[in-house]
């Protein structure tokens, strides 16, 4: 049986690699979005008749907050800016999916769907030990 510093040890661990996970794949996206740019995101934007310049903001959700949850600063609040992120990005892009199959037989969805429930993990569970934060705050 384990103690609770091996448990805690375990459970800190467990809220890095989460965090490493879910923001260090997410950058991929962020990065890719500043070498070819967000034209894409502003057109949909555009055909729900939201302002086209909102399409800069999947460079907070994308790049900051992924950095940030990486770090584990500030962790909390961006791991919410990266969900919310994902909701825009299901509901602009993949809403149409939202009930469809992939060829494997998995959910259309399944990606943008899991970063937003790893957003929701590390919202709820925080940095850990392991972190810019030492795991100290609410908000960390």
């Amino acid at each position: 049986m384990m103690n609770n510093g091996t448990m805690r040890l375990l459970d800190d661990v467990g809220r890095l690699v989460l965090r490493v996970a879910i923001g260090g794949l997410m950058l991929f996206h962020g990065i890719h979005k500043i070498f070819h740019g967000v034209e894409g995101i502003a057109g949909m934007l555009e055909r729900q008749e939201f302002p086209q310049f909102l399409a800069y903001g999947v460079f907070i959700g994308e790049v900051i907050a992924p950095i940030l949850m990486i770090m584990g600063f500030y962790a909390r609040p961006a791991a919410a800016v990266l969900a919310f992120n994902m909701v825009v990005a299901i509901y602009l892009g993949h809403f149409q999916d939202i009930l469809k199959l992939g060829e494997q037989g998995q959910l259309a969805v399944e990606l943008p769907v899991l970063y937003v429930f790893g957003g929701i993990a590390i919202v709820l569970s925080g940095a850990g030990r392991f972190s810019v934060s030492k795991g100290r705050g609410l908000l960390h």
